[in-house]
């Protein structure tokens, strides 16, 4: 028997939904409403390639539920897209916007290519020929369905989206608010590079400040110290291990499809992500010892391990084998169905992938509320706010006739920066999240793992939106 193709993704996302919605007291309906991805639209279109050969492009655009408008929802360049993938993380991102209260639907975009053996000429080709076939169905818009950047795709994917977005809506006034995740110049806003690993730092570590769950895996109260293994050094790998690293805890390794590399003392991502830039692999790097095979990264011994690369990594294979304590699902679907049942029995903590990377979707949402207030954040307080710092100040140096060192003083009268205004944003957000999740567990604890908890939580905010929409009195 097969153990990956035991399930496809998007009957894994089914499994894990029918296995909450039993601590649930909803009507079947209504749950199978909340479950069916409302629509799928497959597409194909032809594009002339740099070679003058036509080739037909196979893309997807799935829109899982509109209980909240609009939908939101990534975009992946990859050979690995099919329909139940775009399906399932259609899903997923419907319950994640749900848990971490962010208003919009779940959806999720895909279109088969590698984009790594395409030049960027056919890359904009095929991405502005994609976002053309979208607004030809009404499947874009920032009050219908608003695209982000994803596997395989970024900030220069995401500017050829709202160029052609909005050439064909002239004089759209929130056009801009048609995609996120554009360069800050084109009304994207600072702090999304980092917005995933860091919603996943915030996520790791408030769990790790609670002490009766760490008392029960056995390990100390907070983030210092703790031994981190991050599998993917892509964007939301190496965010998430720099501020591992930076808030106290030790990345001992770090692995990439070449194979990985373990420092017991400790790794630099920086420093590990220049020497792939030099030498194309992570192998070799000064003071860490090769590891071979890849996956052998994720059976060492650690407190954490972030799997923050593909689906599927960890299966009921290798999950006997995890010796981690924490796992904190960077990536989407990193785990299989199986391996979460062996990893529940052996009282590994999985912090669930629904909510746990939802700082991509949470900053996507700051975005989108920039683009459409036509503001950015900070302005309209910053200097106020400093104003009133320096008056604070000088008043007590006056009462108390001592100075304070200009060190001390930028730090107090620093008004908020756009930047400083989406951490604090997306640090209120996750510490919410994981507080909500863990309170529904502790009510029921019947309930057996985290990931239930959180499915129990998105179906309960979901159906009370269809409630209260009237569709099902």
């Amino acid at each position: 028997m097969s153990t990956t193709s035991e399930y496809s993704f998007f009957q894994s996302v089914e499994k894990s939904f029918d296995k909450a919605s039993k601590f649930t007291n909803w009507e079947t309906g209504l749950l199978e409403q909340i479950k069916a991805c409302n629509s799928i639209y497959s597409m194909r279109f032809p594009v002339k390639m740099d070679d003058g050969k036509i080739e037909v492009i196979e893309a997807y655009r799935v829109q899982h539920s509109q209980h909240k408008s609009p939908c939101k929802g990534g975009i992946r360049f990859s050979l690995a897209v099919n329909q139940d993938e775009v399906m399932a993380l259609a899903a997923l991102m419907t319950y994640k916007c749900a848990i971490v209260n962010v208003p919009f639907g779940g959806g999720k975009g895909g279109i088969k290519i590698n984009p790594r053996a395409l030049s960027t000429y056919e890359l904009e080709k095929i991405t502005r020929r994609y976002t053309s076939e979208l607004v030809k169905k009404n499947f874009i818009g920032p009050g219908i369905d608003v695209p982000a950047p994803d596997y395989g795709t970024g900030e220069r994917e995401m500017a050829w989206i709202v160029d052609t977005y909005q050439s064909l809506k002239p004089g759209e006034i929130d056009a801009a608010g048609c995609v996120t995740g554009k360069p800050v110049s084109l009304g994207g806003v600072r702090g999304r590079k980092e917005a995933t690993g860091l919603g996943v730092f915030f996520g790791v570590r408030e769990v790790c400040l609670m002490e009766d769950v760490m008392k029960k895996l056995g390990l100390t109260v907070g983030i210092e110290n703790k031994r981190v293994i991050v599998q993917g050094l892509g964007n939301v790998g190496y965010f998430s291990a720099k501020f591992f690293r930076s808030n106290g805890a030790k990345v001992i390794a770090i692995a990439e499809f070449e194979g990985a590399i373990y420092c017991a003392d400790g790794l630099d991502e920086e420093a590990v992500f220049q020497h792939r830039k030099t030498t194309g692999s992570i192998l070799n790097f000064p003071g860490a010892t090769n590891i071979e095979k890849s996956s052998d990264a994720l059976e060492m011994e650690c407190d954490i391990l972030i799997p923050a690369a593909l689906e599927n990594v960890i299966d009921k294979n290798n999950a006997p084998k995890i010796k981690a304590k924490i796992i904190g699902e960077a990536a989407n679907g990193p785990l299989t169905p199986e391996a979460d049942e062996i990893l529940s029995k052996n009282g590994v903590l999985v912090i669930p992938d629904m909510y746990l990377n939802a700082g991509g979707v949470t900053v996507s949402y700051f975005e989108w509320l920039k683009n459409l207030s036509h503001v950015r954040y900070g302005r309209l307080e910053k200097r106020f706010t400093e104003n009133a710092n320096m008056n604070i100040i000088n008043q007590i140096e006056e009462l108390t006739g001592k100075k304070v060192s200009p060190t001390e003083r930028a730090v107090i009268v620093h008004g908020p920066d756009e930047i400083d205004l989406v951490h604090s944003g997306l640090e209120e957000t996750m510490i919410n999240a994981t507080r909500e999740i863990m309170d529904i567990w502790n009510a029921n604890p019947s309930i057996p793992d985290m990931r239930t908890a959180a499915y129990v939580c998105a179906i309960n905010k979901v159906a009370h939106s269809y409630t209260e929409l009237g569709i099902f009195p």
